[in-house]
């Protein structure tokens, strides 16, 4: 899969139904009785990255401040959802040390490789920011998980919604029609290349989470090195 053409795919087919038929909505996001949680392999973006994204976050939220914006702490690429969010799982169902044994397992060979992010892509439902790698580090950290955890007795939902191919962090997400549709995709095309930075991935998050990485609901597990 190239990257770019996925990117491009998915950002020109969604501003167009965003512009035909609106946003889709999600209303949970505030909502108390969400009990969605589940354990996600995250890399966390440094701070130099995360400015440049506030920084267009901030331009967006003056068009339409009805959205919501990830702000920084919450702010990540998904490596592998473990066990994708499902109500009321709770840690107390499963070993987490035996999880965190096949992870290490996992990234054994495993070398620090490089994201850039740049330019914008966009869902009927979100805008995330584009991901690119340059080398297969971490195709091959996902495949290297896809095994293990499938030849292990644990709990997992690897692949079961999607298989995660991309590199991208979704960094708004849409609760209500926009306001000022033309003017806020305006500014989303504006930054549709923009160079948010380059980074090096030298670690990696095992984290329990909600639905949406609320640092308020976030707890780390563990933190391995690469």
């Amino acid at each position: 899969m190239l990257l770019a053409n996925h990117y491009n795919k998915l950002y020109n087919n969604s501003i167009n139904t965003i512009q035909s038929k609106g946003c889709e909505t999600d209303h949970l996001i505030n909502g108390a009785n969400d009990k969605r949680f589940g354990i996600t392999l995250v890399i966390r973006p440094p701070l130099q990255v995360k400015i440049k994204i506030q920084e267009f976050l901030s331009e967006l939220n003056k068009i339409d401040s009805s959205q919501y914006y990830y702000p920084n702490s919450d702010i990540h690429i998904t490596v592998m959802s473990i066990i994708s969010c499902y109500n009321n799982f709770a840690l107390e169902k499963i070993d987490v040390s035996k999880y965190i044994n096949i992870i290490e397992e996992s990234i054994q060979n495993i070398e620090k490789f490089n994201i850039l992010f740049k330019g914008i892509t966009a869902s009927p439902s979100c805008i995330m920011v584009q991901g690119f790698l340059k080398e297969n580090m971490l195709e091959n950290l996902r495949n290297n998980l896809r095994t293990n955890f499938h030849n292990s007795y644990l709990e997992q939902t690897i692949d079961k919604r999607y298989a995660i191919q991309t590199a991208h962090s979704t960094i708004i997400r849409f609760q209500n029609q926009l306001t000022s549709k033309n003017e806020y995709l305006n500014l989303i095309e504006k930054y549709r290349d923009f160079d948010f930075g380059e980074f090096k991935v030298d670690e990696i998050e095992l984290v329990f989470n909600d639905w949406y990485q609320r640092k308020k609901s976030v707890q780390k597990l563990h933190l391995f090195k690469i």
